[in-house]
């Protein structure tokens, strides 16, 4: 069996209402995807990660013009030798970001054709499920003006619950005083202690502020407190670990394990979030749980891409232990991107949907998923 075909697909759509973040106004959403196809008929599908801000085109470069040219006529089941080559082969201008991301997309697309060729879900390929469903968690809370928002926010919270959401992740990084009025009328309105909360600043301040803000949220008893700080300032996640009782949490703009080591040997994390279209796919994703539950860290996998991505995560999280062993442990629980996404449950055939407050784990071939390529022609950027 060999790779016989590549293709690459752009997706874009515009937002009929834009949304923010604390690094920006997101005006479209995209997709980078990779279609891999063999010589015996076999397809394989995968996603890099395209950040809010990021141009899907430039992960699309990278698997046309750097990726492409490395795999063609070589066996998909190889995939630890191929993920070596495509990182050896960019390391002089990779080993972050979008590069890291198509070598994502491709890694995905050939543990999917795998899945296909031994007729397994890719969680058994990779050792087994530790679980069959997945609590979500409503990731929004998202800005349509910027500051001042706290009771349209406390009215978005009041949404997820009322969809049968228990976990919710509010975005802030908006400034220290507006984010916490932002928590306490969310913490009001929903008047319930048994609803996980969590918070995200997206990197949006530097060590003094991230602490004010950690300090004044610990009465909240969040889940985890994420990307509190740059993603290069491990000493400032440091930091916090030791000054904060909230658990940190971070890892969606790292990638592969020679990243996480860093952040590892730092001691700068309580959870450890790569994001398996962005960290390296599934290759480096178990090299980089097992490291991290060698340092006492847990796991907990972003995602904020399409059904592919979300599929992948699903496939990865069903695989991941819970990081300690007790009778009642912590599991891993899914982002679920509550925001506008027009093509996301509209890309495979059979759309997953939470029941009775989970979202069981597709245990179909590979990713488990039919991708619908009218839907792909719909969105696809030919420009």
């Amino acid at each position: 069996m060999k790779i016989s075909t590549i293709d690459v697909f752009v997706l874009v759509t515009p937002l009929d209402e834009p949304f923010a973040f604390s690094q920006g106004w997101v005006r479209q959403r995209s997709a980078t995807l990779v279609r891999v196809q063999t010589d015996n008929g076999l397809t394989g599908w995968g996603e890099a990660f395209t950040q809010g801000l990021e141009p899907p085109q430039i992960a699309a470069a990278t698997i046309e013009h750097a990726l492409k040219p490395l795999l063609i006529g070589e066996n998909p089941l190889d995939h630890s030798v191929l993920w070596e080559r495509m990182y050896t082969a960019t390391r002089d201008y990779g080993r972050k970001g979008s590069v890291i991301s198509a070598i994502s997309a491709i890694d995905i697309a050939l543990w999917d054709i795998a899945g296909h060729f031994y007729q397994q879900p890719v969680y058994q390929l990779l050792g087994g499920q530790h679980r069959n469903t997945v609590q979500p968690y409503a990731t929004g809370f998202y800005r349509l003006q910027g500051q001042n928002e706290a009771e349209r926010l406390a009215e978005e919270a009041m949404q997820h619950r009322e969809a049968g959401f228990t976990a919710m992740k509010i975005k802030l990084g908006f400034g220290v005083a507006d984010d916490i009025r932002v928590m306490q009328k969310i913490a009001a309105a929903l008047n319930d202690t048994t609803i996980d909360l969590m918070v995200d600043t997206n990197h949006a301040y530097g060590r003094s502020d991230a602490l004010r803000l950690g300090h004044a949220l610990e009465d909240f008893n969040l889940r985890w407190y994420e990307e509190p700080v740059v993603p290069e300032d491990i000493g400032g996640y440091a930091e916090l670990r030791t000054a904060l009782t909230t658990p940190i949490a971070g890892g969606e703009n790292e990638h592969t394990p020679y990243g996480f080591n860093d952040l590892f040997k730092a001691a700068a994390l309580d959870i450890a979030q790569p994001d398996i279209g962005s960290c390296g796919g599934f290759t480096a994703a178990r090299n980089i749980a097992v490291m991290a539950h060698a340092n006492g860290v847990a796991v907990n996998p972003h995602v904020w891409g399409s059904a592919i991505a979300q599929a992948a995560s699903l496939q990865l999280i069903a695989t991941i232990p819970p990081a300690n062993h007790a009778l009642y442990p912590l599991h891993p629980v899914l982002e679920y991107d509550r925001s506008s996404h027009p093509f996301r449950q509209h890309l495979v055939a059979t759309p997953w949907s939470m029941d009775d407050g989970v979202i069981a784990i597709p245990d179909g071939p590979g990713l488990g998923i039919e991708v619908r390529l009218d839907t792909v022609e719909k969105f696809s950027s030919h420009s």
